[in-house]
């Protein structure tokens, strides 16, 4: 008899090799994470469509054949603004409710080529925006579970599923990663393909991971970027890591500052080499800049729902971010993009000593549903279109998780992957 308690615990890595040596069947491991969400889902609300039957019904289809990829049988969930041909993607506006796109996004078909089971989709922010949805945050339901990917760094942390894709245009998958307590992997823009995912910055967006392994994170990152998987190095020589104090370190709590840099020490005391650096004040320009290319970008995007159902749309978002954007002339819409350019080539050259850096992810999950707290936090990273992992190694003042940003310099991410697992090492 096999054990839903172990079972849902395992990573994405654990699953596939229990299902590979014949420990347990796919249906099997579908069907305990259907009883977590069963269980759990009333209070978390972190599925947006979930059929039961169809997921078993994929699960016993993948049993009847021969086991392929390395991904085989694993459940995941998508964020729902990601294309998926037998689930509705409704992008979290009732603008769009029922909508059922003709294919799959192209991280489901790899994800399904590797022999993944897509669960169910999760829960968005509207548009993947400001205005929050239903989900709760797993370890404390009257905090947010940060967004705008909340319903797939929830479903990850309340082990409904080992693995889920997000989105980040600013920090939202860093950010729920950091307030649930779990991996998140944002990848050097432009790594992983975007086709049948909605666009809400083509400048900023990117994919993202959640996980709860170093290994699962490495694994599906290959699976998405389409390569063959290879093992996460463990010979890495001795680290020399970028302790950052950005611009914006008042602003964090002083008990989040206090953290980092006891993890700092810990980490000197490790063996590794540290330097503290700081990103200046050039770098705050950049908080004005990914306002107005994100609002410009996807005020134009969002042209059709403007035009035919403005009222649908809420005001947080229809008088913030898109007016925002209306009103940004193309002028200050380049400038602020050749601002950009210009501070990551100086971001880079601040990044070149060190082999990773450390820097905040923010502080610990606020109480209330405001899904996109302190953005200022991940916007110079995101702009300078850098890979990070968040790791999951601290707890704030009210016990509720604290990430720690792990980043490393652009195309670097196999890298970042080993130095990531070591700090992790040290710091858990």
């Amino acid at each position: 008899m096999v054990n839903d308690h172990l079972v849902i615990r395992w990573t994405a890595a654990e699953t596939a090799r229990a299902i590979e040596r014949g420990a347990v069947t796919c249906e099997q491991v579908t069907r305990a994470c259907l009883a977590r969400i069963d269980e759990r889902e009333p209070k978390v609300q972190a599925w947006q469509h979930l059929d039961p039957e169809q997921a078993v019904a994929a699960a016993r289809a993948l049993d009847r054949g021969a086991p392929r990829g390395p991904l085989f049988g694993v459940p995941f969930g998508a964020k729902d603004i990601i294309d998926s041909a037998d689930m509705p993607t409704e992008y979290g506006t009732p603008i769009h409710a029922g909508h059922r796109p003709a294919k799959d996004a192209a991280c489901i078909a790899l994800s399904r080529k590797a022999g993944a089971l897509l669960l169910g989709k999760t829960v968005t922010t509207e548009f993947a925006n400001i205005h929050p949805g239903k989900t709760r945050n797993p370890l404390d339901p009257a905090r947010t579970p940060g967004g705008s990917s909340s319903g797939s760094a929830a479903a990850v942390a309340d082990f409904m599923v080992p693995l889920a894709i997000g989105t980040q245009t600013t920090g939202s998958v860093t950010r729920p990663s950091s307030f649930c307590g779990v991996f998140g992997y944002r990848p050097t823009y432009g790594d992983m393909r975007t086709a049948g995912v909605m666009e809400a910055s083509g400048s900023l967006d990117t994919l993202g991971i959640m996980a709860r392994s170093i290994e699962d994170i490495a694994l599906y990152r290959d699976v998405l970027v389409g390569v063959r998987p290879e093992p996460v190095a463990a010979d890495l020589p001795a680290l020399h890591v970028g302790f950052c104090r950005p611009y914006y370190w008042s602003r964090l709590a002083a008990s989040t500052q206090n953290l980092l840099e006891e993890g700092a020490r810990r980490i000197a005391r490790g063996g590794m080499q540290v330097t503290d650096f700081a990103l200046d004040e050039e770098f705050r320009g950049l908080e004005q800049a990914h306002k107005l290319i994100s609002g410009f970008e996807m005020a134009r995007n969002l042209t059709w729902e403007l035009e035919h159902h403005a009222s649908r749309i809420s005001d947080q978002l229809r008088y913030g971010r898109l007016k925002d954007g209306l009103e940004c002339s193309y002028k200050t819409y380049s400038e602020m993009r050749a601002l950009c350019e210009r501070l990551r080539a100086k971001l880079h050259r601040v990044m070149e000593p060190y082999d990773v850096v450390l820097a905040p992810a923010g502080d610990e999950a606020p109480v209330g549903m405001d899904p996109v707290p302190h953005p200022w936090v991940y916007m110079a990273w995101t702009i300078g279109y850098v890979p990070t992992v968040t790791l999951p190694v601290f707890k704030g003042p009210s016990g509720m998780p604290v990430g720690v940003q792990v980043l490393a310099r652009r195309y670097d991410d196999r890298r970042l992957f080993a130095a990531a697992r070591r700090i992790y090492e040290l710091l858990k």
